[in-house]
C-alpha cells in the first residue's frame, strides 16, 4: 500500500491501524534547532482524543504520545523524527460479526476489492483513528509555522441545517476552546451540540462543514501548475475520512458570480499589497496572495450507525443485514478540526520551505 505520506520536503508518514498494537509518523525534513516538546504534541493530540464528552465515542483512549527520535535537548536534530500512541482499549468483539460483510458508507468493500483482504476490526488503517499520525505530523508543522508568525485555526461553521453565524477571525481560537463543539459561535455550539445528541440517541448520526483559516501567510506560496497550494490543500482535506468536499474561498459560490463580484481588486496597504475583499480565499494562479487562507470542507454523517442496513455476505454472496454495535462518534466535525488543522500546517510547512521562507537545514 502506498499513500501515506504529505508533503515533498518537509513530509510526514503516518502509519498504524485503529486495533492494531499503536498509531503514529514520522516527519522528515524539519530545520535542525527547532523548540519542541512532548508537551507541545500532546496538547494536540488531547483536542482530537476520544471519549472525552457525550458527543465523541466512549472509547477511553489517553493517546499519550512517545517520541523515539528526531529531538536531542529539546531541539529538532535535523533527523527524521518519529512519534508513537500506543492503543489500549481495543474491543474488536463487536466487529466479528461484521466480518465478511461490508459496513454501508464505509471503505470494507472497496478496499477488500483493493487488496483482497480487510482489518474489519474498527476500520483498520481505514479508521478515523488513523489521524494520529497527522496530528502529530501538524504539531511539529505548526511550531515551525510559530517561527515565521503564522497561525492554522480550525473550526466547526455547521452542523447538519445548524449553521454559524459570521465571527471575528481573532475570537475564533479562543470560542472553540468554550464548548465541546468547537465552534466559534457561542450561539449556534448548544444548538449544535443539541442536534448531535438527538441523533445520537436515535442511533443516527450528522455531518457537517469544518473552516480552516490561515493568517499571516506570506504571498508566493505554491507552485504554479500540478502543485497549486489549493491544489495540495485540497489534496491533503479530501485525504482525511468522511471528507466529501472542499471549497476555497467563496468556492462553489463563484459559479452564480460576474467576474465584476469575483474578482479581488488590489490596494496598497501601507506599503503592502493587499486584496480589497478575499473571494479567491488567499490563494491565485495556485499561489498565495498574502491574505487569509480560507478553505472549507464538507464532513459525512459518520457511516456506523446502530440501525438495521442492508449488506451483503462476501462468503455467501447473498444479500443479508447488520447492525453496528461499537463506540462511534454520532458526529466526526468536533474531533476532525485538530485533524483538518494539522493537515493544512503540513502542506503550508512544507511550501515555506520550498519557496525559501524557511532554511532546509536549520533555523
Amino acid at each position: 500500500m502506498s499513500g501515506n505520506k504529505i508533503g515533498k520536503m518537509f513530509n510526514v508518514t503516518t502509519f498504524g491501524s485503529s486495533h492494531g498494537k499503536a498509531l503514529g509518523a514520522t516527519i522528515d525534513g524539519c530545520p535542525a534547532g527547532l523548540e519542541i516538546s512532548v508537551k507541545d504534541i500532546q496538547t494536540e493530540l488531547d483536542k482530537r482524543r476520544p471519549g472525552t464528552s457525550q458527543i465523541t465515542t466512549s472509547r477511553q483512549e489517553s493517546d499519550k504520545v512517545e517520541i523515539l527520535s528526531g529531538i536531542f535537548d529539546g531541539k529538532t536534530d535535523g533527523t527524521p523524527i518519529t512519534a508513537v500512541v500506543y492503543n489500549k482499549d481495543m474491543d474488536s468483539s463487536s466487529y466479528e460479526n461484521l466480518k465478511n460483510k461490508p459496513r454501508p458508507g464505509h471503505g470494507d468493500y472497496t478496499w477488500t476489492a483493493r487488496y483482497g483482504a480487510y482489518d474489519y476490526r474498527g476500520g483498520g488503517r481505514g479508521s478515523g483513528r488513523t489521524t494520529i499520525g497527522q496530528v502529530i505530523g501538524g504539531a511539529v508543522a505548526k511550531k515551525l509555522l510559530d517561527t515565521v508568525e503564522i497561525k492554522v485555526i480550525s473550526h466547526v461553521t455547521q452542523v447538519g441545517t445548524v449553521k454559524a453565524g459570521k465571527i471575528d477571525p481573532k475570537d475564533i481560537e479562543s470560542n472553540i476552546e468554550s464548548n465541546i463543539v468547537r465552534c466559534a459561535d457561542p450561539d449556534a455550539a448548544p444548538r449544535m451540540e443539541a442536534l448531535i445528541l438527538h441523533m445520537k440517541e436515535q442511533g443516527d448520526s450528522v455531518g457537517g462543514v469544518v473552516e480552516t483559516i490561515v493568517l499571516n501567510p506570506p504571498a508566493g506560496l505554491g507552485e504554479p501548475v500540478f502543485d497549486k497550494l489549493d491544489s495540495d490543500i485540497a489534496k491533503v482535506l479530501m485525504g482525511i475520512g468522511s471528507v466529501k468536499g472542499v471549497e476555497i474561498g467563496v468556492g462553489f459560490l463563484a459559479a452564480e458570480l460576474k467576474g465584476s463580484q469575483m474578482n479581488d481588486e488590489f490596494h496598497m496597504d501601507k506599503d503592502i499589497v493587499k486584496t480589497k475583499t478575499n473571494h479567491c480565499g488567499g490563494i491565485l494562479g495556485g499561489i498565495s496572495t498574502g491574505m487569509p487562507i480560507i478553505v472549507r470542507m464538507a464532513v459525512k454523517p459518520t457511516p456506523s450507525i446502530s440501525k438495521i442496513q442492508k449488506t451483503i455476505d462476501l462468503n455467501l454472496m447473498e444479500d443479508t443485514e447488520i447492525i453496528i454495535s461499537g463506540r462511534h462518534d454520532p458526529c466526526i466535525c468536533p474531533r476532525i478540526t485538530p485533524v483538518a488543522e494539522a493537515s493544512v500546517s503540513i502542506v503550508i510547512a512544507d511550501h515555506l520551505i520550498r519557496a525559501g521562507f524557511i532554511n532546509p537545514i536549520k533555523l
